[in-house]
């Protein structure tokens, strides 16, 4: 037997119809193995890297608005490129993109680790989120491609398991090689991972593509995704250094929209759209999206500001704050399987409305956070709630997205549901961010203007404010005014926390009330 080719014949296998691949049972499982550590690799990656932004912060002399770009950096590419990448594996090979984008990322993820300073890191991390976006949507095409129809449901329902329990284990293996090797080895994590799976998809996975798309593949309108989205992330963040009425800062902003509004019109006229904008006349698929987008984009903001709280205001080590919203994932993961059964019994209406609510309740715990607050009487319980409520939310949400479109068009609307809530991350960061220092900002003046401080400390403190918690307070400061100015920082900090956390409420409450207002029992499919 060759090993450097798969050991069944590579036929072309489409989505429109049920895989018929002559793949033994051992190749099938080599295959889903491929799919589950390429997809764990990415999902790692995106839980992994909020540990690490804290040691950024001290190790890079990174400011917030610098450690936003890291996040940002990473999900504007991957929103953006994500539709292109799954259509370029239907049309080039999912074997083919699929391997391209482990390669790309796994030698991202070098480049991150080895990134000497901050701009290189965050151009890196662009990098990785092109490499995501050619992985991401390539491993569950593959499953649909080289499962029958009578395997593919627990094909499906492995790789699930396995990639939310690498995700829940994420944060914690991160905490650990930040508090004990270094915040590169994060990121060199990959490349082993990358190694096998290279190996897998070389030697087992069966190419396949969709020989019925016949389009031209919409570069134009990634083009235009990928300058919208910038432009308006772009502009966002950095108001929070330069100012908003700054030129570059309304350019940007009044820039980035225009381009969304020319996206639009694009995909509105292109013969092969990468984002059909017909599927929207769905009540139910326009509904589950933008209920996608104000939900994840509350969970993106306490995902991105909560690590920063428990380490630099709570004193948690990285470890702990990795493990911290490890019950959050055992939720999800645990009661995925009750969630999908909500909808045979109350049909997706009634978990979309009942789930974010939850959710937001679990957002409105987080505003009880005091600086030294117990994590067992105040975050965990906001945790477990949040946990609940996503949980409540999460299988209804995709079956809503799946059920309100034709068969042959689950795979593009679920690649929008996708983008989507990549979209509700990337914007959410950006906005909940600049609420976050405009708390902060306005109370740490009011608070520095109560004490008296020597006029070298109040300068070099008012110069870092857009380092947040992580500012460094002068060392000529004697110990009594480096407590009293640490114990002020950490209040302002938590001042911001809370408006983000009520800004994430809403957000929840807002989704709950999109699935009152759009998701109905019985509505027409979009075509």
């Amino acid at each position: 037997m060759n090993l450097l080719k798969p050991p069944c014949d590579e036929a072309v296998i489409t989505t429109r119809k049920a895989a018929t691949t002559k793949c033994g049972k051992a190749q099938r499982r080599w295959t889903l193995a491929a799919t589950i550590l390429g997809s764990s690799m990415a999902f790692i990656d995106g839980t992994v890297v909020n540990v690490a932004l804290p040691a950024l912060q001290t190790n890079l002399n990174a400011t917030v608005t610098d450690v936003q770009w890291v996040i940002e950096a990473y999900t504007l590419f991957l929103a953006a490129l994500l539709l292109l990448g799954g259509s370029l594996g239907d049309r080039l090979g999912r074997k083919k993109i699929y391997a391209i984008g482990v390669a790309v990322f796994a030698l991202a993820s070098v480049w991150c680790g080895l990134a000497p300073n901050i701009q290189q890191l965050i151009v890196a991390r662009s990098a990785q989120g092109i490499g995501g976006a050619l992985l991401v949507p390539g491993s569950l095409a593959i499953i649909s491609a080289t499962f029958g129809e009578e395997e593919r449901g627990k094909a499906i329902g492995t790789w699930s398991g396995a990639t939310a329990i690498t995700t829940a284990l994420g944060p914690l293996l991160g905490g650990w090689l930040i508090q004990n090797v270094s915040w590169r080895a994060v990121f060199f994590l990959n490349v082993p991972l990358a190694l096998v799976v290279i190996a897998l998809v070389v030697l087992f996975v069966p190419e396949s593509r969709d020989e019925e798309d016949e389009g031209k593949l919409d570069f134009a309108g990634a083009i235009l995704a990928t300058l919208a989205l910038g432009g308006i992330v772009f502009g966002l963040i950095e108001s929070s250094r330069l100012g908003f009425r700054t030129p570059i800062v309304i350019a940007t902003i009044i820039g980035g929209a225009m381009l969304a509004a020319i996206f639009v019109i694009v995909e509105a006229r292109v013969r092969s759209p990468m984002m059909p904008l017909a599927l929207f006349r769905s009540a139910n698929f326009a509904g589950a999206n933008l209920l996608t987008l104000f939900l994840y984009a509350a969970l993106a903001g306490t995902l991105f500001f909560l690590p920063l709280n428990l380490i630099q205001v709570q004193g948690y080590s990285p470890t702990a704050a990795g493990a911290a919203t490890l019950p959050f994932i055992l939720i999800m993961f645990g009661l995925s399987r009750w969630s999908g059964g909500l909808v045979k019994c109350y049909d997706s209406r009634l978990p979309l409305v009942i789930g974010p609510m939850i959710a937001a309740a679990g957002f409105a715990l987080f505003i009880r956070a005091g600086v030294g607050s117990s994590y067992w009487t105040t975050f965990f319980p906001a945790v477990v709630v949040l946990g609940l409520g996503m949980a409540t939310a999460v299988a209804p949400l995709t079956t809503t997205v799946m059920n309100s479109v034709k068969e042959n068009r689950a795979g593009i609307a679920s690649g929008i549901n996708n983008a989507v809530s990549r979209t509700a991350g990337l914007l959410a960061i950006a906005v909940l961010g600049l609420i976050m220092f405009q708390a902060f900002n306005k109370r740490l003046g009011q608070r520095l203007d109560q004490i008296t401080l020597a006029p070298d400390i109040r300068q070099s403190v008012d110069g870092q404010r857009i380092r947040l918690a992580a500012i460094e307070i002068p060392r000529t400061a004697d110990d009594a005014t480096r407590r009293q100015v640490k114990q002020v920082i950490d209040e302002c900090f938590v001042f911001g926390f809370r408006w983000v956390m009520l800004a994430g409420t809403a957000l929840a409450g807002a989704s709950s009330v999109v699935s009152l207002l759009f998701i109905g029992k019985r509505r027409p499919r979009a075509s």
